[in-house]
C-alpha cells in the first residue's frame, strides 16, 4: 500500500465515521423528543430504555442510511481534496485515473463486507429488540384497543398431504383455541384431527393439544380415537404463525432462508415481501461500492461551486436512488415484479450510471 492509498483510505474511513456518529447523535435526539410521552408511560430507568430500545434503534437506523452516510462523505472529502487541487496534483504525476480510484474501490469493498455482515445477523437482532419494545410500550399508545398479538382463522398446508386451521392465536403467549388438521393421500381424506385447545410446549418443543379427537378414515369406517391431551410434532413453530410487519426483519439470514422454505411450501401470500427482504441483504451493501465510485467520480473534478454543489448533487442522487428502490419494493410485493429484480434494479442502474460517469470523468 502506497502513501497515496493510506491517505485516501484514513481520509476515506474518517469522514464516514465522523459522519455516522454525527448523524447518529441528531437522529437519536429527534427520536428522543417524538417518544418523550412513550418513555414516560412505560415507567422504565433511562438505562433499560437505552438498553432495551436505543441498542436495537441505533443498529437499525445506521444500517438503512449507510449507504447514504457513506456517499455523503466520499463526495464531501474527495470534494475538498479537488478544491486544494490534490487530485490534479495526483493525476499530474503519472497516476491514472483507475489507479487514483483503487483505494476508494478498497474502503468501499470493506465497508461493503461489514453492512453485508451486519445484514445477514446483527440488524436482525437489533430490529428484534426494536420492535419488541415497540409493540409492548408504543404501539398501545396509539389508541388501538385491538389486540394486535391475536390472529384469526389461519389457514396452511403443513406438508404435500396435510392441511392446518386454527381458529385463533396468541403470538404472545403461544396459546390458541380450534385446531383442525386434516390428511389427505390421492385427493382424498385419509384422516383428521381436532382440538379445543392447544399451546406450545417449552420443554418438549411440540405442540401440546387439549381435548383431541382423532379420526381415521377406513374403506369399510371410520376408528375415533380421543384423548385429553396429545404432544404433536408439527413442521411448523410458534414463529410461523406470527404475521406481524416486524417479523421479516427480526430473522437472521439462516431463519429467513428456512421460513421462505416454509412459505414457499404453505403458498403465502406474503412470499414477495419475504424474498425482497432476502435479496435487499445483498443487494444493499454492493450498493455501497457503486454509491463509492460515482461519489469519488463526482467529486474529483474541480468546480466553481466547489463541495456545496457537490454535496447538493450527491443528495439529488441519494433522494433518487432511495425512491427508485421503494418503488422496486412496492411493485414487488403489491404487484407481479420479480423480487429478485425489484431489490437489484436500483444497482443495475446506477452501476451502468457509474460507468458512464467513468468513462466521462477527466482522466
Amino acid at each position: 500500500m502506497k502513501i497515496l492509498d493510506r491517505y485516501i483510505i484514513v481520509k476515506y474511513l474518517s469522514t464516514f465515521f465522523f459522519c455516522l456518529l454525527l448523524m447518529t447523535a441528531i437522529v437519536v435526539v429527534v427520536d428522543i423528543s417524538e417518544h418523550t410521552d412513550d418513555f414516560v408511560k412505560s415507567k422504565l430507568s433511562a438505562w433499560q430504555i437505552f438498553n432495551d430500545y436505543y441498542l436495537g434503534f441505533i443498529p437499525r437506523i445506521d444500517a438503512m442510511l449507510f449507504p447514504l452516510f457513506i456517499f455523503i462523505s466520499v463526495i464531501f472529502f474527495t470534494s475538498k481534496m479537488a478544491g486544494r487541487s490534490e487530485i490534479v496534483a495526483i493525476l499530474s504525476s503519472g497516476v491514472s485515473f483507475r489507479r487514483f480510484l483503487l483505494p476508494y474501490v478498497v474502503a468501499g469493498s470493506l465497508l461493503s463486507l461489514f453492512l453485508w455482515a451486519g445484514y445477514q445477523y446483527v440488524v436482525p437482532r437489533a430490529n428484534k429488540k426494536w420492535g419488541d419494545f415497540e409493540k409492548r410500550y408504543v404501539d398501545v399508545n396509539k389508541g388501538q384497543n385491538v389486540n394486535t398479538s391475536y390472529v384469526t382463522n389461519l389457514y396452511f398446508k403443513v406438508d404435500s398431504n396435510t392441511y392446518a386451521n386454527i381458529k385463533g392465536y396468541d403470538t404472545v403467549s403461544k396459546m390458541g383455541n380450534g385446531i383442525y388438521v386434516q390428511r389427505f393421500s390421492n385427493n382424498a381424506m385419509t384422516g383428521s384431527l381436532k382440538s379445543l385447545s392447544f399451546n406450545w410446549d417449552t420443554a418438549h418443543t411440540k405442540w401440546k393439544l387439549n381435548t383431541v379427537v382423532q379420526r381415521k378414515l377406513l374403506p369399510l369406517g371410520e376408528e375415533l380415537t380421543r384423548n385429553d391431551t396429545l404432544l404433536m410434532n408439527y413442521n411448523f413453530r410458534p414463529i410461523d404463525l406470527r404475521k406481524d410487519d416486524y417479523l421479516k426483519d427480526q430473522m437472521s439470514t439462516p431463519e429467513l432462508n428456512d421460513f421462505i422454505k416454509k412459505e414457499t411450501m404453505r403458498g403465502s401470500e406474503n412470499l414477495s415481501s419475504l424474498l425482497v427482504e432476502k435479496h435487499n441483504r445483498d443487494a444493499i451493501p454492493i450498493s455501497v461500492l457503486i454509491l463509492t465510485i460515482i461519489g469519488a467520480v463526482l467529486a474529483s473534478r474541480k468546480v466553481r461551486g466547489g463541495s456545496g454543489m457537490h454535496l447538493a448533487l450527491g443528495v439529488i442522487l441519494s433522494f433518487l436512488y432511495i425512491l427508485f428502490s421503494r418503488f422496486s419494493v412496492v411493485f414487488a410485493t403489491k404487484g407481479s415484479f420479480s423480487p429478485w429484480l425489484a431489490a437489484w434494479l436500483p444497482n443495475i442502474v446506477f452501476a451502468l450510471l457509474a460507468l458512464y460517469l467513468y468513462k466521462k470523468a477527466p482522466k
